[in-house]
């Protein structure tokens, strides 16, 4: 664990950022497939800029899926519905392309190849971490930027804040001490607006309105205040920037806390283990800090296409561990479902869940569809480090901090 005083920071972003509107797009489209045929193999890629929407990937299904009324569809939701704003969902063009899933990468993720079972669907390293410095088991710089940014949804929603528009951005810099967090020393809010609103007023509403209703346990008189820095938000959304599924990876999982393997989430089926075993991942670490294992922990899953069983599991604890970390990896392999059908089983992931899994983070949400949240692994966790514990001291072995 860090020692001394130190500064992290991590950001978040709105639901009409563009790469976060492919992500919900992407994400659309699955859970499209997903509601009518739970086995959909689906792989889905978006781009957006001024005018127009690419949707590009794989998919095989039983089902019909009207891409392009589901694209128009996410946009509306989001937000882009007035032609002022340079995009909007009607005048925009969809463009689609879209092929039948490789049979080569079929057979291993089917159980028809080599190895007859369900195997992952590409080879790749997957991360999960949870920490107890908040209720949600999550770091508190990531959290607060989310709870920023859904805030700056809201009051745009609920008319509070009625010249917002949809795009908008969020960081969160937090102080700690040893490990433990102190204070927020500097928040930056970037709220897309009308072009009529006064500057003063969007920094008075947004400090009144966002800021404070959701940093203001940790801010203090010296905590730095950064809103539309720039003096002016105006032009946003695609026709500002253009957007990528994929591209805010950070985002979605722990704000730069922890290690990411690089696959990203959105437009990904389950049998993904970009996916899939991601949530896992989240699933063991959260049960672990909850169950008083480890203050910190880190799990790390990798794989090989078409093979079921993990070629390596992980558990890092940063030095925060109360029984050996080895240890803590075979209560992992005893209790955590760990091969891609196993998983999918145990958090049920064949549900169309995943549109609203695309703005404001995958992890640290109480959403009971979220169910790699759960703590249902607790109890016996705790029981058997305790019985682990009680053998060691009748035995008057020490607790090593070693690896797994």
């Amino acid at each position: 664990m860090k020692k001394g005083r130190y500064l992290f920071s991590s950001e978040s972003v709105t639901e009409g950022h563009p790469d976060k509107m492919c992500d919900q797009i992407s994400d659309a489209i699955l859970d499209a497939a997903i509601a009518k045929d739970p086995n959909s193999r689906v792989a889905i890629e978006t781009l957006t800029k001024t005018g127009f929407v690419i949707v590009a990937g794989e998919m095989t299904t039983k089902t019909y899926i009207d891409v392009q009324k589901v694209v128009r569809d996410t946009i509306k939701e989001i937000g882009y519905d007035d032609p002022s704003y340079g995009f909007d969902y009607e005048g925009c063009g969809v463009l689609v392309s879209i092929s039948e899933q490789s049979p080569d990468i079929s057979q291993g993720v089917s159980g028809t190849g080599l190895f007859k079972e369900q195997g992952a669907g590409d080879q790749g390293l997957m991360f999960g971490y949870a920490t107890n410095e908040t209720p949600e088991y999550m770091p508190l710089p990531i959290i607060l930027a989310h709870k920023l940014t859904k805030k700056l949804s809201v009051v745009r929603r609920t008319k509070k804040l009625d010249y917002l528009r949809p795009d908008g951005k969020s960081q969160v810099t937090v102080e700690y001490l040893d490990g433990v967090p102190k204070r927020v020393d500097a928040v930056v809010i970037a709220a897309q607006h009308s072009a009529k609103v006064k500057y003063k007023t969007i920094y008075k509403d947004i400090l009144k309105h966002v800021i404070k209703p959701v940093c203001e346990k940790w801010i203090d008189k010296n905590t730095k205040f950064y809103i539309n820095a720039t003096g002016a938000f105006v032009l946003g959304g695609p026709v500002a920037d253009a957007g990528v599924t994929g591209r805010k990876i950070i985002v979605d999982t722990y704000g730069g806390h922890g290690s990411h393997g690089g696959g990203a989430f959105s437009g990904k089926d389950p049998s993904k283990v970009d996916r899939s075993a991601s949530y896992a991942a989240r699933y063991i670490a959260k049960n672990v800090v909850a169950a008083g294992l480890a203050d910190k922990c880190e799990v790390q899953l990798a794989y090989a296409i078409g093979v079921a069983k993990p070629v390596s599991i992980l558990i890092h604890t940063f030095g925060t561990n109360r029984i050996p970390e080895n240890e803590i990896g075979k209560l992992v392999v005893k209790h955590f479902p760990l091969k891609p059908a196993d998983i999918i089983k145990e958090l049920d992931l064949k549900r169309p869940i995943y549109k609203k899994t695309a703005a404001f983070g995958h992890f640290g949400r109480s959403d009971p569809d979220f169910t790699w949240e759960r703590l249902d692994k607790v109890e016996v966790l705790k029981k058997e480090a305790a019985d682990h514990i009680r053998n060691a001291e009748i035995n008057g072995t020490k607790v090593p901090l070693d690896g797994y």
